[in-house]
């Protein structure tokens, strides 16, 4: 924070002297004003981080100055004095917004302290304020990269859920869809934006930890708990936790989330008293917790609690309209962050791209335009700066029903290491096909004793050894 100012409001010669002599001494921008309409014509003109009001002035009361300071210039700390000590005139003050209050006579030494905890006051809330905007600007719905009709629809949903009162939404999806920045996004655009954001994995940490960190411990409720902790559920009153990947979370901890979310309380570990508190829980997982539940691996009543607002983000494959956009989006991210000039990405290598099936969705794009960049000078990003493994869509484009007659086979300046390309090829069939040799061979054109000889020279027949047809 730059050098802080502060306003004295203040009739009387020797303390107004004696305050900004002190408050001048200790690195402050000292203004002073003997009436209540001089202080007004102040702020108007320069406001001020602190003012310090007596309560008798000349021309006002100091109730209603502090008042107005309050409507007028929400972000100005102001600290009451005056000889007049009154318990009712304390507590009508604090109402009205006052920082704090002090009775005269007062010492400098005495103020001074007043007075520094105010001004970091003021940088803290500042600082608050800050975060707050910027997080706010950074996880605005034009974060979501949307122009696919598929990827706009989920879009429009989320924008009604972030401004309604849902407490619990859930959030699903292949891994790598944005589960993550779509919460934040949620957060930062709904009622709630102005209190915490607490996430956490529930796969991170030990179930024992996991539930100290939901729910906070009591001091002494086991052997390393020398005090008592608040957890992310209390730390986070009024805003929202994110629980991703919860369809990992234990079964003992999912009763207790389950009550949490019916009563709206929960104790602390070895607590015997409830705590309220009101948050929005967002979970995110990607597996299918229909099947969890079908499996007893996930309570069945905790799924329909979680259930109430859907949201299920579509695989990049399915949002083809959205590879381009996202490209581009990352080229350009990367160009600030690496102070790189790439003017944007080759055609061929875009086609590259577009037949490509992202099996690792948005993260994998992401990390594939990063490396590609770190490892470019300058121009456009061609096919050689691609993976090998992203030329095998491209090369059996047409053998897709829809694709055109003609397979697209793009060739980089270096070329391509065919015994790689058919290593490639034949892992993925066998990935296609869920282990089952026949229907890989089929994919492929093979016979099974063909494709059984390449998974032997490439090594992987104990990968798709099992057959399962």
């Amino acid at each position: 924070m730059a050098q802080p100012s502060v306003l004295i409001i203040e009739d009387e010669e020797g303390v107004r002297t004696a305050l900004a002599r002190r408050l001048e001494m200790n690195g402050c921008l000292v203004a002073a004003a003997t009436t209540g309409q001089e202080g007004m014509n102040h702020l108007e003109a320069t406001p001020v981080d602190l003012v310090l009001l007596d309560y008798r002035l000349p021309d006002a009361d100091g109730l209603e100055i502090l008042d107005r300071i309050g409507q007028e210039w929400p972000d100005t700390l102001t600290v009451m004095m005056t000889a007049y000590t009154n318990v009712d005139l304390a507590i009508q003050a604090i109402r009205l917004g006052a920082y704090d209050y002090v009775s005269k006579p007062f010492s400098l030494d005495e103020m001074m302290v007043v007075v520094e905890k105010a001004l970091e006051a003021k940088r803290l809330r500042t600082e608050v304020e800050w975060f707050r905007s910027t997080q706010q600007e950074e996880f605005g719905f034009a974060r979501v990269v949307a122009r696919d009709p598929r990827m706009l629809e989920v879009l429009n949903l989320l924008k009604n859920v972030a401004a309604s009162e849902a407490r619990t939404i859930l959030l699903q999806g292949e891994s790598g869809t944005g589960k993550d920045l779509v919460a934040k996004v949620l957060h930062y655009n709904s009622p709630r934006a102005e209190h915490p954001f607490m996430n956490i994995t529930c796969t991170a940490l030990a179930e024992t930890l996991l539930e100290s960190e939901l729910f906070g411990h009591e001091k002494g409720a086991f052997t390393d708990a020398r005090e008592q902790k608040k957890g992310l559920f209390e730390l986070a009153d009024g805003g929202t936790i994110f629980l991703d990947e919860i369809g990992d979370m234990p079964a003992t901890l999912q009763a207790k989330l389950l009550r949490f979310l019916e009563e709206k309380a929960f104790r602390r570990v070895g607590g015997t008293e409830d705590i309220v508190v009101d948050v929005r829980i967002i979970a995110a997982t990607n597996k299918n917790l229909r099947d969890l539940v079908a499996n007893r691996l996930f309570r069945e009543d905790l799924f329909y609690r979680l259930n109430i607002f859907p949201v299920t983000l579509p695989p990049l494959r399915q949002r083809p309209q959205d590879i381009p956009v996202l490209a581009n989006y990352f080229v350009e991210r990367f160009n600030a962050e690496f102070h790189k000039a790439i003017t944007g990405i080759d055609p061929a290598a875009m086609a590259v791209m577009q037949g490509y099936d992202w099996p690792g969705n948005i993260r994998e794009m992401r990390n594939l335009i990063e490396r590609a960049m770190l490892l470019s000078g300058s121009g456009r990003l061609t096919v050689d700066g691609l993976p090998t493994e992203l030329m095998i869509p491209a090369i059996v484009a047409g053998n897709e029903p829809e694709a055109n007659p003609e397979p697209l086979i793009v060739l980089g300046p270096k070329g391509v290491d065919i015994r790689e390309v058919e290593r490639l090829l034949v892992e993925k069939a066998i990935q296609q096909a869920d282990g089952n040799q026949s229907r890989a061979a089929q994919l492929l054109g093979l016979s099974r004793d063909q494709l059984r000889y390449r998974l032997q020279k490439f090594g992987l027949l104990k990968a798709g050894a099992e057959e399962t047809s």
